[in-house]
């Protein structure tokens, strides 16, 4: 397969080849060098597209989907618009192109269906449940096939991560690229091809049935938390409760002090109440404040834990470009910063996106590179010819900054009295596995997390759901605990599921094990582990409130958020929208059931409510009666539809709303108004 324009992919290859040998001076001229590149090749108009179409080749040989009830085909999804995007969890770069693809597929809800084809990088993606919980922790939404195999991408000549390629309804190739920010050229395509099928009424608009992951889900208290830092001196626990976008304040038995974070996704300053997050991950301490970094929202934020406020001090929200220079507090963008560490007045900020270590100066608020040319490798030498490959976990210790380097399956140090970059256990990109020894003989899997204790590094081990123990001194690295196979087990002979995140307090250390929802705690002394019990959290995301069971053939509809007047009368008005000719059937009962969310009360106190003559639009009277509270409505409506009379064609139909809503004293509304557009089965 013939790819046609690699404009700022192929662009960042070259510079990834490139030697970089000087400083701040040449880092800034190659940037302006690949911003008018990029800017003429973006303007031309065969961005993305092939001169001769060929047709696609069949996406099948997948070992599992996710979020549909049956394998799909290209053949079968003929009329939609097909965008295939090539993918592995791991990958940074993947992860920043799901925004895009999720701006996509709201635009063009009807004509287009986005594809993941998951082929993995390590040996532990190509673990079916682990790819679901990767589906899950990044929020997808759409049809995911495992190839683990690697037949898909064989079949379409893929060399890379991300390739995304794009498919015309009638099946053939229009084009392909790799690498991140094609939205604008996708966005163009699609609107081309939407209008231009469309009026050869060659374009199928009726949505795709979905059964996602997410109503899968077993509820727990925490959601996938990325990091963990304990706080000796005031005996206090900060969680990143990353899905739950939110920072969680507890004693070290889990005790909840506070909460800072509403739970929404978003990147609102303010009170802990009011504040929002977008999955943080790792966090630094100095006097009472606490630092994040506020990964998906490009931002480092702070928590003034006496004034308990959110303030932004780093980032615009932006993702940085590739080489980026740096600025000053939130006039300059970032690139999914991952952890944080602090020492003598300055923060330094594992960089993920930028494959690089920046540092901050708090007192000025300028931020900028410190280690790592921006190229993706494994090279050692000085802080700015050296190459990293996704460093997501750092510590202090001594003169030296210790950090994983993920994508490279290393753990590497940064010697400050240097200015040198040294490696301690890892070898290359493709490099990888689970083996203890010296650097020659040692294998991590994608580490994420590192923490220092008595002059040793705990490294958590990430894909090999292992906690390893680092000698400096030597470069040897050992298995701490840990038996290889991903488990929630407590005792002497613990396991662990995908560990992310480590901080010591004394002689505890704790984990922030991801795929468990858990926080865990290892005594080092005995070398017993247990799970911290988290208690007395009092917020919504907990439950959140979903129906216990939701039909896969059932709309779900997510409405945006809408603010509600304390203390008043809320009129809820749910009207179904049928095709031309169809109506609801006035002579069958309708159902529907209410869960009102805490803050909120519900005049009908019956679980469920039949409406022998129903009319529309189903009004249902709700009160306020606490504020500031973020919760959800949801509303269950079981219904019948007919065409023409109520006996000849008849249908059953349900739909679920789910309605975010925030309680405010003051300014708000008392009105909810919640739409749904039948579709025809």
């Amino acid at each position: 397969m013939e790819n046609i324009l690699f404009s700022y992919g192929r662009t960042k290859k070259i510079m990834n080849n490139c030697r970089i040998e000087q400083r701040f001076l040449f880092r800034t001229a190659i940037i302006f060098l690949m911003v008018c590149i990029s800017f003429l090749l973006g303007a031309l108009p065969v961005a993305f597209s092939q001169n001769k179409r060929i047709p696609a080749p069949e996406i099948s040989g997948g070992t599992a989907w996710f979020n549909v009830s049956n394998p799909l085909s290209i053949a079968e999804l003929k009329g939609k618009v097909i965008l295939l995007d090539f993918w592995t969890y791991c990958c940074i770069n993947c992860m920043h192109i799901i925004p895009d693809l999720k701006k996509l597929e709201a635009k063009y809800s009807s004509e287009l269906v986005v594809i993941g084809v998951h082929a993995a990088k390590f040996n532990n993606e190509r673990d079916n449940e682990n790819i679901r919980n990767a589906v899950l922790r990044y929020g997808i939404e759409h049809p995911v096939v495992a190839d683990n195999n690697f037949i898909i991408w064989k079949a379409y000549g893929v060399k890379a991560w991300p390739t995304l390629v794009l498919i015309d309804p009638e099946g053939n190739i229009v084009g392909s690229d790799t690498g991140e920010g094609h939205f604008e050229i996708l966005d163009k395509l699609i609107g081309n091809m939407v209008s231009d099928y469309r009026s050869r009424n060659l374009l199928s608009e009726n949505p795709l049935p979905l059964v996602l992951e997410k109503f899968k889900q077993v509820k727990s208290l925490l959601s996938f938390p990325g990091k963990v830092l304990a706080d000796e001196a005031f005996g206090r626990l900060f969680i990143a409760d990353s899905n739950h976008n939110r920072i969680i304040i507890a004693n070290p038995d889990g005790v909840v002090i506070d909460v800072a974070g509403n739970g929404e996704i978003g990147k609102k300053d303010g009170t802990f109440l009011s504040a929002s997050f977008y999955h943080p991950q790792g966090m630094a301490i100095h006097d009472n404040n606490v630092y994040v970094a506020d990964t998906e929202n490009h931002l480092i934020r702070k928590l003034d834990l006496q004034k308990k406020t959110v303030q932004t001090i780093a980032g615009n929200g932006n993702k940085a470009d590739y080489m980026a220079a740096g600025g000053m507090g939130t006039a300059s963008p970032l690139n999914s910063p991952w952890d944080l560490a602090f020492s003598d007045g300055n923060l330094y900020i594992a960089m993920a996106g930028a494959h690089q270590i920046w540092i901050m100066d708090l007192e000025t608020s300028l931020f900028q590179p410190f280690a790592g040319s921006g190229r993706e490798g494994l090279i050692d030498g000085t802080l700015d010819t050296c190459a990293m490959a996704q460093p997501s976990g750092i510590t202090v210790l001594g003169t030296r900054l210790y950090f994983a380097d993920s994508e490279a399956s290393a753990v590497r140090y940064i010697e400050r009295e240097k200015n040198e970059v040294h490696t301690v256990v890892g070898r290359d990109l493709f490099v990888f596995g689970d083996k203890d020894g010296t650097r020659e003989q040692a294998r991590l899997q994608h580490p994420l997390g590192v923490s220092s204790y008595k002059g040793f590094v705990y490294v958590a081990d990430t894909y090999n759901h292992k906690i390893k123990v680092l000698d400096p001194g030597e470069n040897t690295s050992r298995t701490f605990l840990g038996n290889g196979r991903p488990g929630c087990v407590d005792g002497k002979s613990p396991q662990f599921y995908e560990p992310g995140g480590l901080s010591f307090a004394g002689d505890k250390l704790y984990v922030a094990d991801t795929n468990n929802h858990a926080i865990r705690v290892i005594d080092m002394k005995t070398k017993e582990v247990r799970t911290v019990q988290i208690q007395g959290l009092q917020e919504e995301i907990a439950d959140d409130h979903f129906f216990s069971f939701v039909p896969p053939f059932a709309k779900i509809v997510n409405v945006p958020p809408c603010t509600l007047k304390l203390g008043e009368d809320i009129q809820c008005a749910g009207n179904l929208l049928f095709p031309p000719g169809y109506h609801l059937n006035p002579d069958t009962p309708l159902l529907y059931s209410v869960l009102p969310g805490k803050g909120l009360l519900v005049d009908k106190e019956e679980e469920e409510v039949v409406l022998e003559k129903p009319e529309l639009p189903i009004q249902i009277a709700l009160r306020t009666v606490s504020a500031e509270q973020s919760t959800q409505v949801e509303i269950f409506v079981n219904f019948y539809y007919c065409k023409e009379d109520n006996q000849s064609v008849c249908f059953p139909g349900t739909v679920v709303w789910r309605q975010p809503v925030r309680i405010v004293q003051g300014a708000g509304d008392t009105e909810m108004v919640l739409n749904y557009n039948v579709v025809l089965p």
